[in-house]
């Protein structure tokens, strides 16, 4: 936990809080940016680490958490890193695989023979359906749609 969290929906923060679990990098008033400042200034091989979410980050709220789910996306997700794309989620729609990279590696996700390769072994893992959110990586794409519900539910 750090401060560049408290932004954002964060349901793992509410079970940290009723566990009494203490994030000493938020208490000091820290942010990502601050912390790899640190980190790199210390000679930390991870400074510049990108960042790794719990993978039921990649699933809906609402939906299922389950074993087999997480590790559909753990698996897809490594096969991706494989491939050589360094920052990304794969998002988990139960048969559908919504794939996030940074914008400028999409033009090789999608090239013929990468987005051949990269389907097949998403299908072997169990997705029937592969895709790719045309706005990019970005942390936190699954809050979009429970914000604007909210947000709905907020003008009724």
């Amino acid at each position: 936990m750090n401060t560049d969290d408290d932004g954002d929906f964060r349901p793992g923060q509410r079970a940290a809080r009723e566990f009494q679990v203490r994030g000493p990098l938020k208490e000091a008033g820290m942010g990502k940016k601050e912390i790899r400042a640190i980190a790199r200034l210390l000679g930390m091989p991870v400074w510049d680490k990108p960042a790794m979410a719990c993978f039921s980050s990649r699933i809906p709220y609402g939906s299922k958490v389950d074993v087999a789910s997480l590790q559909m996306v753990y698996r897809a997700e490594k096969l991706l890193h494989e491939l050589g794309f360094k920052q990304l989620r794969v998002r988990h729609h139960d048969k559908i695989a919504r794939i996030e990279v940074e914008r400028s590696e999409i033009p090789r996700l999608v090239e013929e023979e990468m987005s051949r390769t990269v389907t097949s072994g998403l299908r072997k893992i169990g997705y029937t359906y592969v895709t790719v959110d045309l706005l990019g990586y970005r942390t936190g794409s699954m809050n979009e749609s429970f914000f604007k519900k909210k947000k709905q539910a907020e003008a009724q």
